[in-house]
């Protein structure tokens, strides 16, 4: 069969019809909304998470693919240097590399969660649609190993997969972001629904001069540090509550 091309696969991915389980989070927004900020600094939040939060995701799934695409033989690096069948991988470093790089970047421990949680059903969409690819199937057994993966790192796995390049891996993860947000908010807030989908575009025009600089990421080193402490606290605050809409 004819593999579809990457760009077809970024649209799948974009789509909020896809049964990820990405419609039960907001990107932040409820917790950062319930948490005082005023609704009119929407836009620019959207912005700040474009060029900080979403970068920090981005990179990672840039790092994940390049790990799976280095790993000697279709082997897989579960621990740093050395993947699943014994091959050395490019860089000496290994997929638990990456997760830590990534936490140390997402300190709150809900957020942490909610990406976890996200990953299981980004998985579960990569096990259905590429189960035949190695990158997918080292993910599997590293989620009956070890326990689920951020999500970040799975879509990092599905552009191994189907070759979705680098830059477009880093401007879907942004977008994907932006648009989650956009579309939390009309759940929240009466809004006329065109209104945030020129915010999404902004977002996206706001974090293009950094798509390069990301895309070049080739080690966990290199994931931009791009956190938002705000944003990690109503995180936290948010999940000790009994009444919400999203989980993050």
């Amino acid at each position: 069969m004819t593999s579809p091309h990457a760009l077809s696969v970024a649209l799948l991915l974009a789509d909020a019809r896809l049964p990820s389980g990405g419609h039960a989070h907001s990107a932040s927004l409820e917790p950062a909304l319930l948490g005082g900020m005023p609704t009119g600094d929407v836009p620019a939040w959207i912005v700040g998470r474009a060029t900080t939060v979403s970068l920090v995701e981005a990179g990672t799934a840039v790092v994940t693919a390049r790990l799976l695409a280095c790993a000697d033989g279709g082997g897989f690096a579960d621990r740093a240097g050395t993947s699943s069948d014994g091959a050395r991988v490019a860089g000496g470093f290994g997929l638990a590399d990456v997760v830590r790089a990534w936490a140390a970047r997402t300190p709150a421990p809900a957020l942490r969660d909610a990406a976890r949680l996200l990953g299981r059903g980004y998985l579960r969409l990569a096990r259905t649609l590429w189960a035949a690819s190695p990158a997918v199937q080292a993910l599997v057994a590293h989620d009956a190993g070890h326990g689920p993966l951020p999500r970040a790192v799975v879509l990092g796995a599905v552009a191994a997969a189907t070759g979705l390049p680098a830059a477009d891996t880093v401007r879907l993860t942004v977008y994907d972001d932006a648009q989650t947000a956009a579309s939390a908010l009309l759940k929240l807030e009466p809004l006329d629904p065109v209104t945030p989908a020129r915010w999404v575009l902004e977002a996206c025009a706001a974090a293009e001069q950094h798509v390069l600089r990301v895309a070049a990421c080739t080690t966990p080193e290199d994931i931009p540090a791009s956190g938002s402490p705000q944003t990690e606290g109503w995180a936290q605050a948010h999940s000790l509550l009994s009444q919400r809409l999203f989980r993050a």
